[in-house]
């Protein structure tokens, strides 16, 4: 798992306002707790409002609103082999809203190197 990709499921797990031990976190992300120390040491110096320690937990000090957007890459490419099967399907009466959304999607999000079609 990329480190942004875990950095981003590390805020959500976090935005319950539950005190979250490394330990705990790292089981659920499947790395070492060591990984986990350095995640949180990343994310404070980057201003993420997270507060703990070693030892004791981490947890966010104020919510933390995330763009409804935000989604990982394998998300964008399950959208995207989603919507290329709806629109490979004429038959379909929403083939033609799936190209469309396709079209969209990889307009508004060409960091996501998803193609439209293909």
């Amino acid at each position: 798992m990329k480190r942004d990709d875990r950095l981003f499921d590390l805020i959500q797990m976090m935005r319950d306002g539950r005190l979250h031990t490394a330990a705990e976190l790292a089981r659920a992300l499947g790395v070492s707790t060591r990984t986990i120390w350095r995640d949180m040491a990343v994310m404070a110096a980057t201003g993420l409002p997270v507060t703990g320690e070693r030892g004791l937990g981490y947890i966010l000090r104020s919510p933390i609103v995330l763009p409804p957007m935000m989604m990982t890459h394998d998300e964008l490419e399950a959208l995207a082999e989603g919507l290329r099967h709806v629109g490979e399907d004429e038959a379909n009466p929403r083939a033609r809203a799936a190209k469309s959304l396709l079209v969209k999607v990889t307009t508004l999000l060409p960091q996501a190197g998803i193609e439209g079609e293909g």
